[in-house]
């Protein structure tokens, strides 16, 4: 894989991976809600407003164009497989971020995901 195809791939990656941590920084202000109609409009209108929200739904459509960018340059067999490089990422940055626990289970699961990832580029 060339390094343009790499830069492509995980610019779309880590894209994806703030867009998830935008989002739930975002939903973190909001707070919880229920789903209800009476509420729909007060609720829509928060998530809508919110800063946080509004950036990681930008990061979303960056991240889909850079992703069609690199799927023109890269089969979705190598590609694909290397968007779990995201789960590490936004593991370690919701346990940085958000004090999200981070258990020896999470950890060696991050370790698989490091070792298939490997395999796939290698392959």
């Amino acid at each position: 894989m060339k390094l343009v195809e790499f830069s492509l791939i995980l610019s779309g990656v880590l894209l994806n991976a703030c867009a998830q941590l935008l989002l739930k920084a975002g939903t973190n202000r909001v707070g919880h809600f229920e789903f209800s109609l009476g509420n729909a409009l007060p609720i829509g209108w928060q998530l809508a407003s919110n800063p946080f929200i509004v950036g990681g739904l930008s990061c979303y459509v960056i991240s889909v164009v850079v992703w069609i960018m690199a799927l023109s340059r890269v089969p979705v067999s190598i590609a694909y497989p290397m968007l779990s490089i995201g789960y590490i990422v936004n593991a370690l940055a919701a346990w940085w971020l958000f004090g999200e626990s981070l258990t020896t289970m999470r950890i060696a699961g991050i370790g698989i995901i490091i070792v298939g990832v490997y395999l796939v580029t290698k392959s």
